[in-house]
């Protein structure tokens, strides 16, 4: 590059440090804010898809994703009661072939850990909150809780479902509770794999419930995502107490194996959460300022992309800035021009698996096995969630799809 960009990144969750580390491996001036006192992911189990992985390759952090990550060796959907598969598909020895990457289940602290390492430390402020941003006049101003500002010719907010950055551009968006709770835990295995969890991604589907579990820490740990409709309105927080006991009596009557994993929970450690719905935005970004990652298209976790998509965006952005060689406006078209309409699809077939997983009648939850069984005896490597377009994508290519000018980086 030959104009010299200053970039303000406000949050540093893994989409904030994701975009820091793909500002810094191509040589463009950052800063990236975080409230917290120091780097911390809080949360559970994550899983990065291929789509995901083509994106930590290039990041740099491959080595690490080995240490820290876990190869299911497919992904199976299981009927809540009986544990009879409703389909399997294969991914340890076939998902480089068929997707272009493997796909790994890791910590999300894990991952953040690595996403961190090799960022400079003077390039990076904790202990300050955003309050709000301020378009100039080819620049754009960060305001913080303690009065200090910092001025750049752009502003990224990555600062997550409840964005100050968005805020200011575009006002606040109330999102709507969507009768969803979530249960999130992790149990220890001393002895892997547990005779009652295989080695795989599984999808438990229930009545108006479904739980996914897999392996994490290399296989040290399972994580649990449990989800049921609730008719109570559940707080928005990854950090709400909960416990075995709610955990298991959410949960009556389903398989022993499912059931056996929740009871050994740890009840100080088991959190519950609501979970809210955001229609996707029409626009992310002003002259100056833009949004990544959950503050532009917060999403239900129905088909594991929150993470994965903030990676894609974080990689985009930088792409895109060093592409148009400092030239904002045309840096942030073509982001928006490639990153939106995806991450909107994506948001809305979330939604709509929400929907598919929760089916409740005899007659709905028929068809809805007989529609897996047939997609699998067609294509035996047919993803039973309908995800393929999602994990075929590759950001790393997006250079390729930019319009406008060529590259002059």
């Amino acid at each position: 590059m030959t104009r010299k960009l200053r970039i303000g990144v406000i949050g540093g969750g893994i989409g904030g440090v994701a975009l820091a580390r793909a500002l810094h491996r191509l040589g463009i001036e950052f800063h990236l804010f975080e409230r917290a006192q120091g780097f911390g992911e809080i949360g559970a189990g994550v899983q990065m898809t291929p789509n995901a992985v083509k994106v930590l390759k290039a990041l740099g952090v491959e080595e690490g994703l080995r240490r820290i990550g876990f190869l299911p060796e497919a992904m199976v959907g299981r009927n809540w009661e009986t544990a009879s598969e409703l389909f399997r598909t294969p991914l340890k020895d076939t998902s480089i072939k068929a997707f272009g990457a493997e796909f790994f289940h890791v910590h999300r602290a894990d991952l953040h850990a690595i996403l961190c390492e090799g960022l400079p430390p003077a390039q990076v402020t904790f202990g300050l909150q955003c309050t709000g941003v301020q378009q100039g006049e080819g620049s754009a101003t960060a305001t913080f809780s303690d009065g200090s500002t910092f001025e750049a010719d752009l502003i990224i907010g990555a600062d997550g479902i409840h964005s100050a950055v968005r805020g200011a551009l575009w006002g606040s968006h109330k999102p709507k509770f969507t009768g969803h709770m979530c249960w999130r835990a992790l149990v220890p295995v001393e002895q892997h794999p547990l005779p009652f969890v295989g080695p795989d991604a599984a999808f438990w589907m229930g009545p108006k419930a479904h739980v996914v579990t897999y392996y994490v820490k290399g296989g040290k740990a399972v994580n649990i995502v449990a989800v049921a409709e609730s008719d109570e309105w559940v707080k928005e927080s990854w950090t709400e107490p909960s416990s075995t006991q709610e955990l298991v009596d959410a949960y009556t009557g389903w398989h022993s194996d499912l059931i056996q994993l929740f009871e050994r929970t740890d009840p100080s450690q088991t959190y519950k959460w609501g979970l809210f719905d955001h229609d996707p935005m029409a626009r992310w970004s002003s002259p100056n300022v833009t949004l990544l990652g959950d503050a532009a298209h917060p999403m239900l976790p129905f088909l594991s992309q929150g993470a994965a998509m903030a990676l894609e965006d974080s990689y985009v952005l930088a792409q895109a800035l060093a592409h148009f060689n400092g030239d904002v406006p045309a840096a942030l078209e073509a982001y928006e021009q490639e990153r939106r309409p995806r991450t909107s699809q994506v948001q809305l077939q979330a939604r709509e698996r929400g929907k598919t997983y929760h089916l409740s009648t005899p007659e709905e939850l028929r068809q809805r096995d007989l529609a897996y069984q047939k997609a699998q005896a067609q294509n035996p490597n047919a993803v039973g969630i309908r995800a393929e377009w999602i994990y075929e994508y590759d950001a790393t290519t997006c250079r390729e799809r930019f319009a406008g000018e060529p590259a002059l980086a």
